[in-house]
């Protein structure tokens, strides 16, 4: 047990199924109730469907596993109602720093410009993660958590799936229209239905040392190679809530996995890196390898695939659990049009064609990050040992320093879904990008654009003052909301406010009209997971009706 958290232990409730004597039937049945599980469940119950949560066991993860949560899935964590409380407890950072033996070599700062609203990262050990997420969960009334329900059978079907559930009062039964699998690497489910899952093992052996003291050290991210304290390997320190660091020292492949997790070699490790004199005491160690690999497609029919069930990768970058919220948010708007019988089922090749290349992404990243930390050849470690050397004098050898290139979301850029631009426009903010945040006024009090958008199909028509909408363009917005796929329109302004019904956002310090290039009269469509859908110069909404129903697959 950690001394710095408690363990909960959740209720198992014995199902109706069995006390009834029946088989159940669910609109979406989810397996895993882990960071990705979790999110795609409270997202599609917090949007009126009703989900149905399996999990074998009766509490959150044991150690702190995954640490590092990116500005992009805290942006989906605040639309999903617990972000607040995972950046109050967390370690907020943006400045990361590479060691070569004792020298800094390289530095970097994940939020370059002002005026965002969460930080590049923060770290956060992923049973507050879950612990959140569960009382999140707990809160929707359509959402149901089964604990100590272990699924032992699958069989998918053209309509629906069928599911053996195993509990502490025997098996039963139940069906649903639709499976999503968030199970973990291992995947049991996976296995049961003979998919597979390619890529590669990387042969080498990394130690995870949780260590609670009181240091002074900065809330930024330090990352050694060769360093003295542990020479010819690599070396990552993080700090966590509660004052526990992470420590993760390069072990090689002969290490012996059960010789290094004792206490009598792990303490030494760190006494060398932090001084006889430093108090500290062990909360959690653990000895791992890793693969980067996916399935070929992620979804089968009714059964779809999310998080380390669908794709894994290495742990330098921190992409796994970020990259899973990220499937969550890009399955489950496309999910729930198909279940409202408002898109075609096809939409939802689309999850597996967008989440796909993310995860190519992320496992190209991945890898070209490990072959840099740990070089299997004595020619690739006299590069990378003479980049890191060139690295603290000459900026263009920093580029190719590579202590992993942390998660950001993917840019969707050749998506089916987008609608070309027909102008030119300046910025990231580009048809398949994730959407920047800004500092907001509106009528609902939300001080951030991201906090105005999500969830549904959005218009964003700029002005400079709002108050000058003529009738025609009024109407026009208006019109918007009742297509077979309704869309908000919101009216950006630098100030006024428009006529009733449409919704008023002032661009407070200007951030909106330079991040999106806005001039009198552009018009950006936005996907209910804050991606850029399309954009105009000028409102014309046949052409945003035509850029729907590409976005939704009913061109």
């Amino acid at each position: 047990m950690l001394s710095t958290f408690k363990y909960p232990k959740f209720d198992y409730v014995r199902p109706p199924e069995i006390a009834e004597g029946r088989d159940g039937h669910y609109p979406v049945v989810i397996v895993g109730a882990g960071p990705v599980g979790l999110s795609t469940a409270i997202d599609l119950a917090r949007q009126g469907q009703r989900v149905l949560l399996l999990d074998n066991d009766d509490t959150v993860s044991i150690g702190s596993r995954g640490v590092c949560y990116a500005k992009r899935s805290l942006e989906i964590l605040d639309r999903l109602g617990c972000g607040d409380e995972m950046v109050a407890r967390g370690v907020s950072w943006n400045v990361g720093r590479t060691f070569f033996r004792n020298d800094e070599v390289f530095n970097f700062n994940l939020s370059p410009e002002p005026d965002h609203h969460r930080p590049g990262m923060i770290n956060l050990q992923q049973y507050y993660l879950e612990d959140y997420l569960v009382k999140r969960a707990q809160q929707l009334p359509n959402l149901e958590i089964r604990f100590k329900n272990n699924v032992i059978a699958v069989t998918p079907g053209e309509a629906r799936a069928d599911l053996r559930v195993e509990t502490p009062d025997g098996a039963y039964s139940l069906s649903t229209d639709w499976l999503v699998v968030a199970d973990g690497a291992r995947s049991p489910i996976r296995t049961m239905l003979g998919l597979d899952i390619e890529g590669k093992i990387f042969m080498d052996r990394f130690l995870i040392a949780d260590v609670v003291m009181k240091a002074d050290f900065p809330t930024e991210r330090w990352f050694w190679f060769d360093p003295p304290f542990h020479p010819n390997q690599s070396v990552l320190l993080h700090r966590q809530a509660d004052n526990v660091f992470r420590i993760d020292f390069q072990l090689g492949w002969e290490a012996d996995p059960e010789q290094e997790r004792k206490p009598e070699n792990v303490i030494p490790r760190i006494k060398a890196m932090l001084g006889d004199d430093r108090e500290f005491e062990l909360e959690w160690v653990s000895v791992y390898t890793f693969q980067c690999r996916r399935m070929n497609s992620f979804t089968h029919g009714r059964v779809l695939f999310v998080g380390d069930a669908a794709h894994q990768v290495s742990p330098f970058g921190a992409r796994g659990a970020n990259s899973g919220i990220q499937d969550a948010d890009n399955l489950v708007w496309k999910l729930k049009l198909v279940m409202d019988g408002k898109a075609p089922a096809v939409l939802l090749d689309t999850y597996a064609e967008e989440r796909g290349f993310a995860a190519d992404e992320n496992i190209m990243n991945s890898t070209r990050s490990t072959d840099f930390i740990t070089p299997k050849s004595r020619t690739s470690r006299t590069f990378r040992n003479a980049v890191l050397g060139l690295a603290e004098h000459h900026p263009f050898a920093r580029a190719l320093v590579n202590s992993g290139r942390l998660s950001v979301p993917s840019f969707l850029v050749d998506s089916r879904l987008n609608t070309a631009d027909d102008a030119v426009f300046a910025g990231n903010m580009v048809p398949g990008a994730p959407m920047d945040d800004a500092p907001v006024a509106s009528a609902g009090g939300e001080p951030w654009l991201l906090q105005v958008l999500g969830d549904r199909f959005q218009v964003l028509h700029y002005v400079v003052d709002a108050a000058d909408l003529d009738t025609a363009r009024v109407a026009a917005l208006q019109l918007l909301a009742d297509g077979p796929v309704a869309v908000e329109p919101i009216v950006v302004a630098a100030r006024g406010q428009a006529p009733a019904g449409l919704r008023t956002v002032i661009d407070a310090k200007g951030r909106i009209r330079e991040r999106y290039d806005l001039q009198p009269g552009t018009t950006y469509l936005v996907r209910p997971d804050q991606h850029v859908a399309a954009r105009w110069r000028a409102l014309d909404p046949a052409r945003v009706r035509a850029a729907v129903a590409r976005a939704t697959c009913n061109a």
